[in-house]
Protein backbone atom coordinates (compact mmCIF):
# COMPACT_ATOMS: atom_id res chain seq x y z
CA UNK A 1 0.00 0.00 0.00
CA UNK A 2 1.14 3.54 -0.74
CA UNK A 3 1.54 6.01 1.57
CA UNK A 4 -0.56 8.61 2.05
CA UNK A 5 0.73 12.02 0.47
CA UNK A 6 1.65 14.58 3.62
CA UNK A 7 3.03 18.02 3.72
CA UNK A 8 6.51 18.58 3.78
CA UNK A 9 8.62 21.85 4.80
CA UNK A 10 9.84 22.61 1.44
CA UNK A 11 6.35 22.81 0.07
CA UNK A 12 5.21 26.09 -1.50
CA UNK A 13 1.65 27.02 -2.33
CA UNK A 14 0.85 25.47 -5.29
CA UNK A 15 2.20 22.07 -3.80
CA UNK A 16 -0.13 22.45 -0.74
CA UNK A 17 -2.71 23.56 -2.99
CA UNK A 18 -2.73 20.37 -4.79
CA UNK A 19 -2.64 18.17 -1.87
CA UNK A 20 -5.79 19.86 -0.89
CA UNK A 21 -7.45 18.91 -4.42
CA UNK A 22 -6.33 15.28 -3.91
CA UNK A 23 -7.83 14.87 -0.30
CA UNK A 24 -11.12 16.47 -1.51
CA UNK A 25 -11.34 14.36 -4.65
CA UNK A 26 -10.01 11.18 -3.38
CA UNK A 27 -7.34 11.50 -6.57
CA UNK A 28 -3.79 10.64 -6.75
CA UNK A 29 -4.35 8.00 -3.58
CA UNK A 30 -5.47 10.13 -1.35
CA UNK A 31 -9.01 9.14 0.67
CA UNK A 32 -11.51 11.77 0.36
CA UNK A 33 -10.62 13.51 3.55
CA UNK A 34 -12.41 16.78 3.79
CA UNK A 35 -10.45 17.55 7.15
CA UNK A 36 -7.31 16.83 5.49
CA UNK A 37 -8.15 18.82 2.55
CA UNK A 38 -9.25 21.78 4.74
CA UNK A 39 -5.72 22.04 6.35
CA UNK A 40 -3.95 21.42 3.15
CA UNK A 41 -5.79 24.63 1.85
CA UNK A 42 -5.39 26.27 5.23
CA UNK A 43 -1.65 26.02 5.01
CA UNK A 44 -1.82 26.63 1.49
CA UNK A 45 -3.77 29.97 2.05
CA UNK A 46 -1.17 30.60 4.88
CA UNK A 47 1.89 30.17 2.33
CA UNK A 48 -0.18 33.12 0.30
CA UNK A 49 -2.21 31.18 -2.07
CA UNK A 50 -5.50 33.36 -2.61
CA UNK A 51 -7.27 30.08 -4.58
CA UNK A 52 -6.84 28.51 -1.68
CA UNK A 53 -8.55 30.46 0.37
CA UNK A 54 -11.41 30.33 -2.17
CA UNK A 55 -11.53 26.52 -1.93
CA UNK A 56 -10.87 26.04 1.98
CA UNK A 57 -14.00 28.66 2.54
CA UNK A 58 -16.37 26.80 -0.02
CA UNK A 59 -15.35 23.75 1.21
CA UNK A 60 -15.94 24.61 4.86
CA UNK A 61 -19.46 25.35 3.74
CA UNK A 62 -19.90 21.87 3.13
CA UNK A 63 -18.14 20.35 6.48
CA UNK A 64 -19.55 19.91 10.16
CA UNK A 65 -18.30 23.04 11.92
CA UNK A 66 -16.48 19.96 14.68
CA UNK A 67 -14.74 19.13 11.19
CA UNK A 68 -13.70 22.71 10.33
CA UNK A 69 -12.38 23.25 14.07
CA UNK A 70 -10.39 19.69 13.55
CA UNK A 71 -8.89 20.75 10.28
CA UNK A 72 -7.81 24.35 12.06
CA UNK A 73 -6.45 22.51 14.97
CA UNK A 74 -4.62 19.65 12.50
CA UNK A 75 -3.20 23.48 10.43
CA UNK A 76 -1.97 24.71 13.87
CA UNK A 77 -0.41 21.74 15.46
CA UNK A 78 1.96 21.65 11.55
CA UNK A 79 2.84 25.08 12.08
CA UNK A 80 3.41 24.42 15.93
CA UNK A 81 6.05 21.71 15.09
CA UNK A 82 8.01 24.40 12.93
CA UNK A 83 6.94 21.79 9.63
CA UNK A 84 5.35 24.37 7.45
CA UNK A 85 6.53 28.22 7.98
CA UNK A 86 3.82 31.01 6.80
CA UNK A 87 4.37 33.41 4.34
CA UNK A 88 7.57 35.96 4.45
Amino acid sequence: MAPLPLPTPDMGSDDLMRLGMMYSTGSGGAPVDLVSAHMMFNLAAMRGSLEASVYRRELSKEMEREDVAEAQRCARQWLDQGRIGLVA
